[in-house]
């Protein structure tokens, strides 16, 4: 079975004709939803007034993005499995260019928020990049053309923050998003002209109930950690979802175990590869993003606080740059580790190095050059981690499965990312100093973070020891079981 499955990626009839060209378009495509991620950062303190808005209500700009993305990264995933991987990944572009446009013409706080919306529903495009290289792509090319796509998450983020803030900084705001609306179109353009749609598919009907399950308790959960430090981490409100989230959660998985065609087959997610790989990928997610906090804070903040380097919002996204270059660079070198020593030793180095930058960040955060170098050692783990985790998830489940798996395995790393902003903003709003009758996070607090981001990558190496020893990354998951 494992030898019919590899012969068919070589040589079926879906095999493209130009692989670089497949590899570069999903590349970019993944490059461009990530940028929404990092597209407002610059514009986030005027937003209420760009809105005629307050503070608390603007910020369901940003909230809107994180809750549909979550919603949509699993649900799209399945159908592209069902219906086609490039169909979906067509819509989910049409999508963010949609949500782009509304959000361009807006001037309140309502259209903001639905085309923030729009744009968070693309989020699956990562995940169905990687699973369309894996039904189209030579055997001998999934693994550095998957970790470059997986790359394209945290590559799109660290590059868009010195655009968008040099677009901001220049030009009226909403050139941010036309701009991001023209990169949608040159990108459902190409992938519509290169990539070919994969003849990997599962069939059946959609658990319409089970993906009404899971949104209610992923925007339950979210909502609850994200907007917990505004509305109290005791208040009813916040309590209640929690609460509601548990039940909710509890309730569909056991009716996912149940049903036929689940959205989420919790049998394959509960094989030790996979669900080690998810963990790792909730620690690194939040290790990742325990970065993006502070660093930009420690780069603004007045150079009078004895801790601050008094840059501006350009200089910020110019000086973490480089991350990028180096994330994307890793994510070859990853490759290679894994051809020769198997994805789980790949994790297990990265979230070493990752480990490595944040203890390097404990004495080194007073300088420039020490914010790059710190910055680069972490993106470049993220890269060698972020690029093993497709191979460790694609080992393991059909390839009838792979959008929808990856898809969750995308979910953890963002689950990861809002589990680390509300736990740093707990720690900064508690650590504090007060510079001028304000009060700012102390540089104790923002060490604080960063060895918090240092133990979570400890986590990550931790859970990947439990993963089974090498596979090749194109054999068939229905052995996996066995070697589990």
């Amino acid at each position: 079975m494992s030898h019919t499955l590899a012969r068919r990626r070589q040589t079926g009839p879906s095999a493209p004709s130009r692989p670089n060209g497949v590899v570069a378009v999903l590349a970019l495509a993944g490059i461009v939803v990530s940028l929404m991620q990092t597209l407002v950062i610059p514009i986030v303190p005027e937003l209420p007034n760009y809105l005629d808005a307050s503070a608390a209500n603007a910020a369901w700009a940003v909230t809107a993005t994180l809750l549909a993305a979550a919603v949509a990264t699993p649900v799209v995933g399945r159908l592209g499995d069902m219906f086609g991987k490039r169909r979906l990944l067509l819509v989910s572009i049409v999508l963010l260019v949609s949500g782009s446009v509304v959000c361009a013409l807006s001037d309140s706080l309502v259209p903001m928020i639905v085309g923030r919306t729009l744009q968070g529903l693309s989020a699956a495009v990562v995940p169905l990049g990687i699973s369309i290289m894996r039904d189209v792509l030579p055997a001998e090319r999934l693994a550095g053309s998957t970790a470059l796509m997986s790359a394209s998450l945290g590559v799109g983020g660290a590059l868009g923050l010195p655009a968008a803030a040099f677009i901001a900084d220049r030009y009226d705001w909403h050139m941010l998003f036309w701009i991001s609306a023209v990169l949608g179109v040159v990108a459902l353009a190409l992938v519509g002209l290169i990539v070919p749609e994969s003849t990997v598919r599962t069939g059946g009907s959609f658990d319409l109930l089970g993906s009404l399950g899971l949104s209610t308790a992923l925007v339950s959960l979210l909502l609850a950690v994200s907007k917990g430090g505004d509305w109290g981490w005791t208040s009813g409100t916040t309590l209640g979802l929690f609460a509601g989230a548990a039940v909710v959660f509890l309730a569909w998985g056991r009716y996912e175990l149940r049903t036929g065609r689940p959205l989420v087959d919790l049998r394959t997610t509960a094989r030790r590869q996979v669900l080690f790989t998810n963990l790792a990928s909730v620690a690194l997610g939040f290790s990742m993003f325990a970065m993006s906090l502070v660093l930009p804070q420690v780069l603004q903040l007045p150079e009078q606080t004895g801790y601050g380097l008094g840059r501006s919002m350009l200089a910020v996204g110019l000086i973490l740059a480089p991350q990028g270059l180096v994330m994307m660079a890793m994510s070859a070198v990853s490759a290679g580790i894994t051809r020769a020593k198997g994805p789980k030793v790949t994790l297990m180095i990265g979230a070493l190095v990752v480990a490595a930058g944040y203890g390097l960040s404990i004495v080194l955060m007073s300088e420039v050059w020490h914010i790059v170098l710190v910055a680069c050692v972490i993106g470049g783990g993220v890269g060698f981690a972020y690029g093993a985790m497709p191979a460790l998830i694609m080992s393991a489940v059909p390839a009838s499965e792979t959008a929808a798996a990856n898809s969750l395995n995308t979910l953890m790393r963002s689950m990861g990312t809002s589990f680390a902003s509300a736990l740093a903003g707990v720690i900064l709003a508690q650590l504090t100093t007060d510079f001028g009758g304000h009060a700012l996070p102390s540089e104790n607090g923002f060490k604080s973070v960063m060895a918090l981001g240092a133990g979570s990558a400890v986590l990550a190496f931790a859970l990947a020891s439990f993963l089974p020893r090498r596979r090749t990354a194109v054999e068939p998951a229905e052995s996996s079981d066995a070697q589990a």
